[in-house]
């Protein structure tokens, strides 16, 4: 076990599992699916669908191309796939899996793909073209787009009618106001370089932003962007993942290791474990039932991928 401030006691978390799967290609994000509990997984040409109640693959969707992320509308028993090498999105059912329709988009290369559920709308952002392109999930047909200003990286939603989205390139979070469908605020990151992956603490107001140029965590007063804690976090981090059952924040490091940081109170946190993992191990995403963790990759030989060795690398919680 692990102690950190006064009273508070922290599991330490280890290897549960690798669920092994097939393919040699990149991979990217991944999403967790808690009310199924299913795990869905990019893996460049197809999108791996795992069940977690028995561990092992229970479909796969495939025909993509350069996949990065999955977003969820359950409401309309639809998922969504951004394939960065086509600038489309694949649509699919989302209780048989089916391939139900490819969006073009006027955007290139999109990456991060989210749904918020405020406005009701589907966010693809593209890297290339530095802009969101906003997809209507009724008609399933590109509605807009709203220019960044930058590359885009992770995003996230407050559920209130606001978006936040890690620039890269600029150092920046940009604030997207889904009702006037445009930026309206710039937080800038001096304490920070190329932010990736972005999580949100709603109860506190709080932007957890981790920066792999920095090596470092910055905690955002979501309101202002004021800068209130830095902690030091692995290389090559790509994702950050919030717990709020835990008030744990974990971080995915590519250089072959997870920080977990304990959250004391909205302005007060402390690093209580550094997990290691393998390196290349980069993205992740946690499971609010069991508080595992999920982060997918595959060995690397002469920092290229080994054949037969991608898979979802399962840690949780000792007993």
């Amino acid at each position: 076990m692990l102690t950190g401030f006064a009273g508070y006691t922290q599991q330490t978390y280890h290897l549960v599992e690798k669920i092994n799967l097939p393919g040699d290609g990149k991979w990217d994000y991944l999403k967790m699916d808690d009310d199924n509990n299913r795990l869905f997984v990019s893996h460049f040409d197809r999108v791996h669908v795992i069940s977690l109640t028995t561990g092992k693959p229970l479909a796969e969707i495939g025909n993509l191309s350069g996949v990065h992320g999955i977003a969820l509308v359950k409401e309309e028993n639809k998922g969504y796939i951004s394939n960065g090498t086509a600038n489309s999105v694949t649509v699919f059912d989302y209780t048989t899996f089916k391939v139900l329709k490819t969006i073009p988009l006027s955007g290139k290369k999109p990456d991060c793909i989210m749904y918020d559920k405020f406005s009701g709308k589907v966010y693809a952002f593209c890297g290339n073209s530095q802009n969101a392109v906003v997809i209507d999930v009724k008609t399933d047909t590109e509605s807009g787009t709203i220019q960044l200003g930058g590359s885009p990286e992770f995003a996230v939603s407050d559920e209130k009618g606001l978006i936040y989205n890690n620039l890269e390139d600029k150092n920046e979070v940009v604030v997207i106001d889904t009702k006037a469908g445009k930026v309206i605020r710039r937080y800038a990151l001096k304490k920070g370089g190329a932010p990736t992956g972005i999580a949100i603490d709603k109860t506190n107001n709080r932007l957890f932003t981790v920066c792999s140029d920095t090596k470092n965590l910055l905690v955002l007063d979501a309101a202002n962007g004021k800068i209130v804690a830095e902690l030091p976090i692995g290389g090559r981090v790509d994702a950050v993942v919030y717990d709020k059952a835990k008030q744990l924040i974990v971080t995915s490091n590519g250089e072959g290791n997870a920080t977990f940081i304990h959250q004391k109170d909205a302005d007060h946190y402390e690093v209580v474990q550094t997990l290691q993992t393998h390196p290349g191990l980069r993205t992740l995403v946690y499971s609010k039932a069991s508080h595992n963790i999920f982060i997918s990759g595959a060995e690397l030989q002469d920092k290229q991928i080994k054949p037969g060795t991608f898979g979802v690398y399962v840690y949780g919680p000792e007993k």
